[in-house]
């Protein structure tokens, strides 16, 4: 669905995949391919990253229909403002369908909704909706989030007043404290704009992230948490007895937002999957 170039068409039509095309000069590399190429015709009606023109579709369109190598198996848009401008999705919106009227070849599946296109405005569904921040369980009234981030205790630690943890001495222990390092940081998607802000739960409670997030690992204060010892988990998204922490919670503690996090988890954190 994102941008390609020329020289990458030959790779991509041996993945098997359906591409999205929104210039001839791409069409055409596509169409040369040995393989039949089933592609999405992209519409820029305002999101201003990926797309042709609208003035330029039909003639893409019969040019994608009529080359042997190629099958038009859709057309779409993409929506710049679902979640915060009704008025500029109903333009957007508009334009799209407009444009789809002076097609005379099929289409294929018409699609123009992301996740909150969909949710706000279910209208403009038309024959498929492109849920992404909606697969995980977030950003969606009625559903539950389905992915969870954990790591491991490694360390912990009773340190004296005025103690300081983390590079730089950005956090100074006010009192006798508890702290325990977890064996995740920045390297694995914990953002080191999280430093000193924020919680983690350990042992069913929310413990204070202190100090600079490292590579490798942060640190937290579980003065607060009984018991805490080397191997416990501590979750930084998802649940933990009575209490959740929200990736629109880490959003806000990182100063971004909850898509940033969701896809920023790194390749060194062991993916589970679960029914």
């Amino acid at each position: 669905m994102g941008g390609l170039t020329v020289e990458q068409a030959p790779a991509a039509a041996a993945g098997g995949w359906c591409i999205a095309v929104s210039t001839r000069e791409l069409a055409a590399a596509l169409g040369d391919a040995d393989e039949l190429v089933p592609v999405h015709l992209k519409i820029d009606t305002g999101m201003g990253r990926f797309g042709g023109p609208p003035e330029g579709a039909l003639a893409l369109a019969r040019f994608i229909d009529q080359t042997p190598g190629l099958t038009l198996a859709g057309t779409w848009t993409h929506f710049a403002c679902s979640d915060s401008d009704d008025a500029m999705t109903r333009r957007q919106f508009d334009l799209f369908t407009e444009t789809l009227e002076t097609f005379d070849v099929d289409p294929g599946l018409r699609h123009a909704c992301n996740s909150m296109g969909a949710y706000n405005h279910p209208e403009f569904a038309l024959d498929a909706v492109r849920c992404g921040i909606a697969t995980y369980g977030c950003e969606w009234p009625g559903t539950e989030p389905a992915l969870a981030f954990r790591s491991v205790v490694t360390h912990v630690k009773t340190v004296e007043a005025g103690a300081t943890v983390g590079y730089g001495a950005t956090w100074k222990a006010t009192g006798k404290s508890r702290v325990a390092t977890v064996a995740i940081g920045y390297a694995d998607g914990v953002h080191r704009a999280r430093s000193n802000r924020g919680h983690v739960l350990v042992r069913g409670r929310r413990a204070p992230l202190i100090g600079v997030v490292s590579m490798d690992a942060i640190t937290l204060d579980v003065s607060g948490v009984p018991g805490v010892q080397v191997g416990d988990v501590a979750t930084l998204i998802g649940v933990d007895g009575d209490e959740r922490i929200t990736a629109a919670e880490v959003a806000e503690w990182s100063g971004t937002i909850s898509y940033e996090v969701l896809t920023s988890l790194g390749p060194r954190v062991e993916r589970r999957y679960s029914e």
